[in-house]
């Protein structure tokens, strides 16, 4: 599946970026997203944001199933 994140882009290069489209692969409550970094990481399917709490996140929109 392919969404879209839509929201403040947070770690500069390294975590999720306002626009981008990233494939997922669902894992309970969570994407498992590859995400800027290069690394995959488990983000929120409601409210995808930084554990640091340095952005408030954002949402998803699906692009593709």
């Amino acid at each position: 599946m392919k969404v879209r994140y839509a929201g403040e882009s947070f770690y500069s290069g390294l975590g999720l970026t306002n626009g981008k489209v990233y494939v997922v692969d669902k894992k309970g409550p969570f994407y498992r997203i590859i995400d800027d970094s290069g690394e995959d990481y488990l983000y929120s399917k409601t409210n995808p944001a930084p554990l640091d709490g340095s952005s408030k996140g954002g949402y998803w929109n699906i692009v593709e199933y």
